[in-house]
């Protein structure tokens, strides 16, 4: 009842926010905060529902670029095999392995500064037969100009993700190799071309709250929110310069996620890396705080993510369901989703893709 009393005053989206006011949401008392939160979440979303994406990484290691949280940049010793750019066949491959496990959306990242004009046809050929396959697109490929925009719209691509990472007064301790305008000028020339915008951050490098604030106002404050905001927690890679920092508070990452609700309602806030670092228990406290989207598969690029049949217990035992009904293959494939379900310390099913097996690049 009362979350239905406050639908007669919908939360308005504000592109006006000051550090004052988000820094005052942070200071909430914490059952205050998700309470809000999660009125703000029902008067938009179905509470019960979560999109569901997979991120595979088509191009591997050697990135120019020197974000200190990355193990793909080329500065950095982390072990990571570079692999070149994934053959059409096997990214199309991949994304029907993950519309067969409930994914809505396939995204494919590359370890670019930027991509090359040479890579531009192989890129938009990949986007095509994607999306003709029925799947939401999307794409991280560094830096675009206005023109490769155009091109991957064109194409069919249907969401582009550029995050900021974190606020502009603390982004200069973790990138130097491009500017925060770098950033914001890639994401208007995806808002120019008509494709949605996937903006977040990472929270856990090291940054005070008053840069988490700062972050998530430079988010809500764009001339449109991003339709999809990834929130991740810092996964500490060795060989980085970020791997010796101490762990992330765990209530604290869960009010970064109700904030960035209260700030930006019809936005999908996306639980991404660092999902493996959490609990069942702290994972529900981040949908209750108004996170309604997330990866499928056992990698995001280079770090680990939950196994999807984790996930399908996970949102069985919550209640949850992704946005649109998975389709599987047929009757088998459906019995052995629920003998997971039912059996959660069984092995792992075979309906599982784990890309660990098949020596493939990383996905999430």
């Amino acid at each position: 009842m009362l979350a239905s009393q406050h639908n007669s005053t919908e939360a308005v989206v504000r592109h006006d926010w000051t550090r004052e006011e988000v820094e005052a949401l942070y200071a909430m008392p914490f059952n205050d905060l998700l309470f809000k939160a999660q009125v703000v979440h029902r008067q938009h979303f179905d509470p019960n529902q979560v999109q569901v994406s997979t991120l595979l990484s088509i191009k591997t290691g050697a990135c120019p670029e020197d974000c200190k949280y990355c193990p793909q940049s080329a500065r950095y010793d982390t072990g990571l095999e570079k692999e070149r750019l994934l053959e059409i066949e096997k990214v199309i491959e991949r994304a029907k392995e993950a519309k067969q496990t409930g994914s809505t959306r396939f995204c494919m990242g590359a370890a670019w500064r930027n991509p090359k004009e040479r890579d531009m046809p192989y890129l938009t050929q990949m986007v095509a037969e994607v999306k003709a396959m029925g799947l939401e697109t999307c794409m991280t490929l560094g830096m675009l100009t206005r023109d490769q925009a155009v091109a991957l719209k064109q194409a069919g691509l249907d969401y582009y993700n550029h995050n900021l990472d974190t606020s502009p007064e603390f982004y200069g301790d973790i990138i130097t190799t491009r500017t925060y305008q770098d950033r914001l000028d890639t994401l208007q020339n995806v808002r120019e071309a008509g494709m949605n915008v996937c903006s977040g951050g990472i929270v856990g490098m090291g940054e005070t709250l008053s840069d988490r604030a700062s972050l998530l106002i430079q988010l809500a404050n764009l001339p449109e929110q991003p339709q999809s905001v990834p929130i991740n927690m810092l996964v500490k890679v060795d060989g980085t310069p970020l791997d010796k920092l101490d762990d992330m508070e765990p209530f604290d990452f869960i009010r970064t996620i109700a904030v960035a609700r209260i700030m930006m309602p019809k936005s999908h806030v996306r639980l991404s890396a660092g999902r493996e670092q959490m609990n069942e228990q702290m994972q529900a406290l981040c949908f209750m705080a108004g996170a309604n989207s997330i990866f499928y598969g056992c990698k995001l690029l280079t770090t680990s993510n939950p196994d999807t049949h984790e996930d399908v217990v996970l949102f069985k035992k919550l209640g949850i369901n992704s946005e649109r009904t998975r389709e599987y293959s047929d009757e088998a494939h459906q019995l052995a989703l629920e003998e997971a379900i039912e059996q959660q310390n069984a092995p792992q099913s075979e309906l599982f893709y784990d890309a660990t097996e098949k020596g493939q690049t990383e996905s999430a």
